[in-house]
């Protein structure tokens, strides 16, 4: 089965890599909002700013690359993501929950894009790939700059823990 052309497959296949279904199942949602539409590719809005952007945007867009790509390999520890996830320490037992799936070790992102919006926020432009498989191409997200760090918005997260179906997850 090619991911690509089944959007809810897709969907699914890749927020498996990321939750371990018990993780999440007893969880509800603190937020009242919808969220977005099930799609094939994850957009989290963000309104643009009219600031100019980082002092050093080239090193701002490396780290974000670096950071995506370890926050979504299957293979980096969970202590590390939440590093790498912006307030990750209030996700703790979701990123727990990602680390105990057997599939996690499947997934990767490829970033093909970054956009800064302003001095402390990006969109991001990605590819989720589970097994190198390409399960969420053109992939739209957030990156935010928390404590000096370029990290992951738990929006993004949690738009995708959303697309998979599960309607809430510790933290989102």
């Amino acid at each position: 089965m090619v991911l690509s052309r089944h959007p809810r497959s897709a969907a699914w296949a890749a927020a498996a890599v990321l939750l371990l279904a018990p993780a999440a199942a007893g969880c509800s949602s603190d937020s009242g909002d919808g969220g977005p539409a099930q799609t094939p590719s994850v957009v989290v809005p963000v309104v643009p700013t009219p600031t100019s952007g980082p002092t050093d945007p080239a090193a701002a867009k490396a780290q974000i690359e670096e950071n995506w790509t370890a926050f979504f390999d299957g293979t980096v520890p969970a202590e590390e993501k939440t590093r790498l996830l912006e307030n990750g320490e209030r996700l703790g037992p979701l990123l727990a929950g990602f680390a105990a799936d057997p599939n996690a070790a499947k997934s990767s992102a490829k970033v093909t894009a970054v956009d800064f919006t302003s001095a402390t926020e990006a969109r991001v432009t990605y590819d989720l790939l589970v097994g190198g498989t390409t399960a969420l191409p053109d992939s739209k997200g957030n990156s935010v700059l928390q404590d000096g760090v370029w990290k992951v918005s738990v929006k993004t997260l949690c738009a995708l823990v959303k697309l998979s179906g599960n309607a809430s997850a510790p933290g989102c």
